[in-house]
C-alpha cells in the first residue's frame, strides 16, 4: 500500500476513535445547553485550538511548504465557507435529533453516509472501485447489527438525523473536493469558524445560553471542542488530502464501533452477539476497501 495512504488511513481511524468517545460528551451536554449553544461553543473552542498551530506554522524557523497566493486566498474561503455551512447544517440536525429519538437508531441513521458517499460521488464523476461497494456494504450491514437493536420505526428525531447523514455525505465529498488543493489546518481552521458563527447567531434568536450552564457543561464542551473537533476533524481535513471520499466513509463509521467499545469499557455495558457480530462486519468492510487491489 501507498505509505502516504497508509498514514491518511491512520488518521482517519484515530478520528474515529475520538468520535466514538464523543456521543456521550454530545448527550452530557446538552442537559445543561440547547443543541446550537452546545455546538457553538465547542465549534468555537476547535477554533481555538489549532490557533497555536497556525502561529507556529508561520512563525517557525522553516517556511510554510508554499507560499499562498491570492487564488489559494480565494478558494481557501470558497472551500472554508462551504464545508462551514453544511457542517453546521449537519451538527445541528443530529444534535436536534438527538433529543428525539435513541441512541441505537442515531447512531445507523447517521452511520448511512457509508454508502451514501460512493453513491454520490459517483453523481460527481468520482468512481469507486468494487472493493468499495463491497467495503461499504459490508460497513452498512454491520452499522444495522451493531445500532439498530429495537423495532426500526421513522420518528421525527429519526428523520433530523437522516437529513444531517445527507449532509455528513456531502462535508466529506467537499472535504475531498478541497483538502488536496488547500493547507489541511487552515481549511479545517475556516470551518470551524463558519461553523461556529452559524451555530452561536442562530443560537442568540432560538436559546438561552448562561454561565452556569457553561460550566456544568464545561467536561463535555472540552471533549467535544478539544478533541471531537479540534483534533479529529482537523485529521479527517488532513487525511482526505490523499484518501477518496468513498474509502474514508468507510474508514469514519468505525465511530459507531469505537462508541459501542467505549460503552463496554467505561460504562460497563454489554454488547450482545449480534452488535459483536455488526462489528466484525465493519472492521471487514474497512478491510476490505483498503487491501483491494485498486484499478490502475
Amino acid at each position: 500500500m501507498n505509505p502516504r495512504i497508509y498514514r491518511a488511513d491512520s488518521l482517519m481511524l484515530l478520528a474515529a476513535m475520538i468520535w466514538g468517545g464523543a456521543f456521550v460528551a454530545q448527550r452530557v451536554g446538552m442537559l445543561h445547553m440547547g443543541p446550537l449553544s452546545f455546538n457553538g461553543v465547542r465549534f468555537a473552542l476547535g477554533a481555538l485550538t489549532l490557533l497555536p498551530l497556525l502561529w507556529i506554522r508561520r512563525r517557525g524557523p522553516s517556511p510554510p511548504p508554499r507560499r499562498a497566493l491570492p487564488g489559494d486566498r480565494r478558494l481557501l474561503a470558497l472551500g472554508g465557507a462551504m464545508s462551514g455551512l453544511v457542517l453546521f447544517a449537519a451538527a445541528s440536525l443530529q444534535q436536534v435529533g438527538l433529543v428525539y429519538t435513541t441512541a441505537g437508531k442515531a447512531g445507523f441513521i447517521t452511520g448511512l453516509y457509508v454508502i451514501l458517499v460512493p453513491i454520490a460521488g459517483s453523481l460527481w464523476g468520482q468512481r469507486a472501485g468494487k472493493g468499495v461497494w463491497i467495503g461499504a456494504s459490508l460497513a452498512t450491514l454491520g452499522l444495522y447489527l451493531l445500532s439498530v437493536t429495537e423495532t426500526f420505526t421513522l420518528s421525527p428525531g429519526d428523520a433530523w438525523v437522516l437529513a444531517s447523514a445527507c449532509l455528513w455525505t456531502a462535508h466529506v465529498l467537499l472535504l475531498g473536493r478541497f483538502s488536496p488543493k488547500l493547507d489541511g489546518i487552515q481549511l479545517a481552521f475556516t470551518q470551524y469558524l463558519v461553523c461556529a458563527c452559524c451555530s452561536l447567531l442562530v443560537a442568540g434568536f432560538t436559546e438561552r445560553v448562561t454561565m452556569y450552564a457553561l460550566r456544568q457543561a464545561a467536561i463535555p464542551i472540552l471533549y467535544g471542542g478539544g478533541l471531537s473537533v479540534g483534533v479529529a476533524y482537523t485529521l479527517q481535513v488532513v487525511a482526505q488530502r490523499e484518501a477518496p471520499p468513498a474509502h474514508a466513509a468507510i474508514i469514519l463509521s468505525m465511530e459507531a464501533v469505537f462508541a459501542a467499545m467505549a460503552g463496554w469499557l467505561i460504562l460497563d455495558e454489554a454488547l450482545a452477539p449480534r452488535a459483536l457480530l455488526g462489528c466484525m462486519l465493519m472492521f471487514s468492510g474497512m478491510l476490505v476497501a483498503q487491501l483491494w487491489p485498486r484499478s490502475p
